[in-house]
């Protein structure tokens, strides 16, 4: 059996899966990131690490692995091999492929990481079986990544597929993009967790103060939610707001691509119809093709953690090895 390894770099930990050729992993490990920290140090740490797996799972890296697959936050030229801007790292114009391959004895492949996790779920998850997929992560902010026809959509620049930076509101809330109104600023899950946190400071009296132990800090995206199941008006309002925020970016992806499946991640997914049910009625009365017996299906995301795992190491199948 052939074996491959995938490495989700992320800005708190650095997690790497070896997968065989099931796109099953076998084995996985991780380690925090550290920043801030010289790039060197983060390659040698990778580098380490992808040893380290394969130690654990029994293999050679020398004889045993076909390639590395790196998914990394930022601006990514797949074909070039080169990070031209992570700003959670503060890495400008990273030779994050050569440097690696100087330091293992294989090929590597490295994609953004939004796009190597929607692969992820394309090979091995909700979107198998599709022709065209998005893949869209509610979390910090809001990642995004594309398939048509079986490949990564990047743009001709590999700054494509940045959904949560396109404005649902007008000289909205500021961005860190440097726009107004970017659909992340109202329907990641840090922005309901922010959303959550003023509603409680404007009603001392809330129940949500018991749900968090009167720690604002405790608060997430989770708090109005569980308002909600326990029949609080103002935790039921943050809730429908926050779905409408989420229907109104997906029916603009549909507009535009109509692919065949959306699969939603992030940790507020795991709320499952609770967040689906009533996205998905909104979406079926707004979006264009609502007449059309052919319809995008919305689905929770199956991989969770390990989809930027399994999608980084199937990344040298999107270039041909």
């Amino acid at each position: 059996m052939s074996y491959t390894i995938g490495v989700d770099l992320g800005g708190t930990n650095i997690a790497v899966g070896l997968v065989n050729d099931k796109n099953e992993i076998t084995a996985q490990m991780s380690r925090k990131t550290n920043l801030p920290r010289p790039a060197v140090e983060i390659e040698q740490e990778i580098a380490r690490l992808c040893r380290e797996v394969c130690e654990k799972g029994g293999v050679s890296i020398e004889n045993d692995v076909r390639w590395v697959g790196i998914g990394t936050p930022g601006s990514v030229n797949a074909e070039t091999g080169i990070v031209e801007f992570n700003a959670n790292f503060g890495y400008r114009d990273w030779a994050l492929k050569a440097n690696m391959e100087a330091a293992l004895p294989c090929p590597v492949y490295i994609e953004n990481d939004a796009n190597a996790a929607a692969y992820g779920e394309y090979i091995a998850g909700a979107a198998r079986g599709s022709k065209c997929a998005v893949v869209i992560t509610l979390g910090t902010g809001i990642g995004s990544g594309i398939i048509i026809d079986g490949k990564i959509f990047s743009g001709f620049n590999s700054a494509g597929a940045e959904i949560g930076h396109t404005v649902i509101e007008i000289d909205g809330r500021p961005c860190m993009c440097g726009r107004r109104g970017c659909w992340e600023k109202y329907a990641s899950a840090r922005s309901l967790a922010d959303d959550t946190r003023e509603a409680m400071q404007a009603h001392p009296l809330n129940m949500m103060w018991g749900l968090v132990d009167n720690d604002l800090t405790k608060v997430s995206a989770k708090t109005a939610f569980d308002a909600m199941r326990a029949g609080d008006e103002i935790g039921t309002h943050l809730v429908e707001n926050y779905v409408y925020y989420v229907a109104c970016g997906l029916i603009n992806v549909i507009n535009i691509f109509q692919p065949e499946i959306i699969c939603i991640g992030g940790g507020v997914s795991r709320e499952g119809e609770v967040l689906l049910a009533p996205v998905k009625r909104l979406v079926d009365a707004e979006e264009y093709a609502r007449a059309s017996d052919k319809r995008t299906k919305i689905v929770a995301a199956q991989l969770r953690n390990d989809a930027g795992i399994i999608g980084a190491a199937g990344l040298g199948a999107q270039c041909g090895a």
